[in-house]
C-alpha cells in the first residue's frame, strides 16, 4: 500500500480513536501559512474546555514512530495551533495541548498526551 494511502488511514484511525474517548473532531489537515514557516495539523479535538492538536505519524516499528517528530516540525505545529485559536476565539479560554498518535501496521496504537 502507498505511504499516502497508509498515512490518511492512520489519521482516519486515530480520529475514530478520539472520537471513542468522548472527543468532538474540530478540524482535519489544517493548514497555515506558507513556505518556511507553514504549519500543518493532522486534525484538532474538542472534549468539554480542552483543546487538542493531535499529530499521527505512521512508521514501520515503533521505535521510528517514537521518533518521528523533529524540533522543526514540532516547532511549526505550535505555530500551526496558535494561528487556528488566534483565527477561532471561540477557543481561546479552553485549556490546550498537543497529543501524538503512533502507529505501526497491522496495528499499534499509542497515544502520547503532551508530546511536546
Amino acid at each position: 500500500m502507498k505511504s499516502n494511502v497508509t498515512g490518511k488511514i492512520s489519521e482516519f484511525i486515530a480520529r475514530t480513536y478520539y472520537r471513542l474517548l468522548g472527543y468532538k473532531i474540530v478540524a482535519k489537515n489544517y493548514i497555515t501559512g506558507r513556505g518556511t514557516h507553514a504549519g500543518e495539523l493532522d486534525f484538532i479535538a474538542s472534549k468539554g474546555k480542552t483543546l487538542v492538536f493531535v499529530e499521527v505519524k505512521k512508521r514501520t516499528t515503533k521505535d521510528k514512530a517514537a521518533y518521528a517528530i523533529s524540533k522543526t516540525q514540532q516547532s511549526r505545529i505550535r505555530f500551526a495551533a496558535e494561528s487556528f485559536i488566534a483565527q477561532h476565539q471561540k477557543y481561546r479560554d479552553f485549556d490546550v495541548r498537543i497529543d501524538a498518535v503512533l502507529i505501526v501496521f497491522p496495528f499499534y496504537l499509542k497515544r502520547i498526551k503532551n508530546a511536546f
